[in-house]
């Protein structure tokens, strides 16, 4: 009886590693997280249908779109950001950030996009493409349809800022380091669910737009229905965010405010001091490689992936039908990912080996989507056989390897990312995090972009620079394994020096969950700082 309740410690341990009186405290971030996937997931795949199918537009606006718009706009809101940080407390700070989002999609739903015949300035693009190069009518189909245009940023800075920048960085605030191998890997399971709800309701509201006369616009209602999921979802995120803040922060069991630094101790920074500060810190560096490279990866990938989906359902309808089932399914296998290895490989394996997964798996899929795409006409014969055309097989595997790596993504990218700010200072937390998470993600996909309008002016067309980007595939993540190497040699370091001046990780008081015991107490302060690096080894 004894062996069995050990054995169930075990799988407790690695299923769900959280005491009792944690719940409430990771409660909160998991329903936090939620809606801000939830939010997500849907402005992401509404962006998509609205830019690609959208008359005059395509999978090459994209391009233009990352560089010429989403890139400008996030510098604008870093330096925003920034400026308040040194004015507004941490709450003032996330609800200022949030609110014009929520602000601007219910604006869209209710007053652009039914007006978009009146804002839309058809004639003079058609005027604009006449005399333009062929590689440019990407961009004339960005000013034509700017509304759409205007949309599709705002739903890209959602992640960065909303994801990335206010949820991790709360999250990031509160958390030891102990902790975080624990709760990263229980929220990246839970969360994870938003992307099957989240895809059931673009299907549902897909449903609705197929039963809809044809003498209203169904894009309309979808709009509706999804843009006020939108809103609602925001407003809990903030309300939760309040209750979190008065029933967490206050509770000494569950936070400790000597592990931070408090905002009246950190010295006011001008901007320019704080880029200095950023871009002297290698540890910064390395993060913000990690995440550019990610940006430029899945960048090049997916612009080639959404012109194969483009060609095989033309019509808005069936565009944002596969994409709902898309995020369905994405939903679907990122949670057993996650239930089934990822938390299990966060907690038993290194920081650098878990790190290392994605840039891995991209690699892997990359290549083999590649492959089906550029020597398809050679696979003509096997194609035929299996009754599909090659058009549906590069958008199948172009599918398969986004799920892939969005899976990976949330499940071991998210985590060893968000882990390795925990020993930062608050200065480099607050300023450091909005630099590389804002301006870098979106650095990442920009720099994607601008590669891929360079060649597409060279060569045309999305179809004939495809062998290229495989090539420069390969280079970006070979770089972006290095950076790993170097930031978990540095991560270690962290670990120690935070380890060793912090109270709460004394020997009668650090805990942790391993897969070979239900729980084991370390009893050596030196036996501290190695288990305390162990997961970033």
């Amino acid at each position: 009886m004894s062996h069995s309740n050990n054995d169930f410690g075990k799988i407790r341990s690695i299923l769900w590693p959280i005491h009792k009186h944690e719940l409430k405290k990771i409660i909160p971030l998991v329903l936090m997280f939620f809606c801000v996937l939830f939010n997500y997931i849907i402005l992401r795949d509404t962006k998509d249908t609205l830019v690609v199918t959208a008359a005059g537009g395509g999978a090459e606006v994209i391009p233009f779109l990352k560089l010429w718009g989403v890139l400008p706009v996030a510098i604008l809101f870093m330096l925003f950001y920034t400026k308040l940080s040194n004015i507004l407390t941490k709450q003032s700070l996330f609800y200022a950030s949030l609110t014009p989002f929520l602000l601007f999609f219910a604006l869209f739903a209710l007053v652009l996009y039914p007006y978009k015949e009146y804002l839309h300035p058809n004639q003079f693009c058609d005027t604009l493409q006449n005399y333009l190069p062929q590689g440019l009518h990407g961009l004339v189909g960005a000013i034509r349809n700017w509304t759409f245009s205007l949309f599709y940023i705002f739903a890209e800075l959602w992640g960065a800022v909303a994801l990335s920048l206010l949820c991790w960085g709360f999250a990031n605030s509160i958390t030891k380091v102990s902790e975080s191998k624990r709760f990263y890997a229980v929220i990246g399971i839970l969360i994870n669910l938003s992307g099957i709800a989240s895809g059931w309701l673009i299907q549902w509201v897909s449903d609705v737009r197929i039963e809809t006369t044809s003498i209203i616009d169904p894009w309309q209602i979808s709009l509706n229905y999804l843009m006020l999921a939108t809103f609602l979802s925001g407003l809990m995120i903030m309300a939760i965010y309040w209750w979190a803040n008065k029933n967490i922060l206050t509770n000494a069991n569950l936070y400790d405010p000597s592990q931070v630094k408090k905002r009246k101790d950190i010295p006011k920074q001008t901007l320019k001091k704080s880029f200095q500060q950023i871009l002297s810190s290698k540890y910064l560096g390395c993060i913000a490689i990690l995440v550019v490279s990610y940006g430029l990866s899945i960048n090049l990938v997916e612009v080639i992936w959404k012109h194969q989906l483009k060609l095989q359902y033309p019509d808005p309808n069936d565009y944002s039908l596969f994409m709902g089932k898309f995020s369905q399914y994405s939903g679907i296998f990122t949670f057993l990912m996650m239930l089934l290895c990822g938390s299990k490989i966060l907690q038993k394996f290194s920081w650098k080996a878990s790190a290392t997964i994605t840039p891995i798996i991209l690699l892997v899929t990359g290549i083999i989507f590649f492959v089906m795409i550029i020597f398809k006409n050679d696979l003509t014969d096997i194609i035929s056989f299996l009754g599909t055309t090659p058009l549906m097989v590069g958008v199948i595997f172009g599918t398969s390897q986004n799920i892939l790596t969005k899976s990976c993504k949330f499940s071991f990218f998210d985590p060893t990312k968000e882990m390795a700010y925990i020993p930062l200072t608050e200065e480099e937390k607050v300023k450091g995090k909005a630099a590389v998470d804002v301006v870098g993600a979106r650095l990442g996909k920009s720099g994607g972009s601008f590669i891929q309008q360079c060649m597409i002016l060279w060569l045309g067309s999305l179809a004939a620079i495809t062998p290229y980007v495989a090539i420069i595939l390969l280079g970006i993540i070979a770089a972006w394994i290095f950076a790993i190497r170097s930031l978990s040699k540095q991560f270690i370091e962290r670990v120690k020096q935070h380890t060793s001046k912090e109270d709460q990780y004394t020997a009668r008081s650090y805990e942790y969950y391993s897969p070979d015991s239900s729980k084991q107490k370390v009893t050596n302060k030196t036996d501290i700082k190695v288990e305390a690096a162990k997961p970033t080894v």
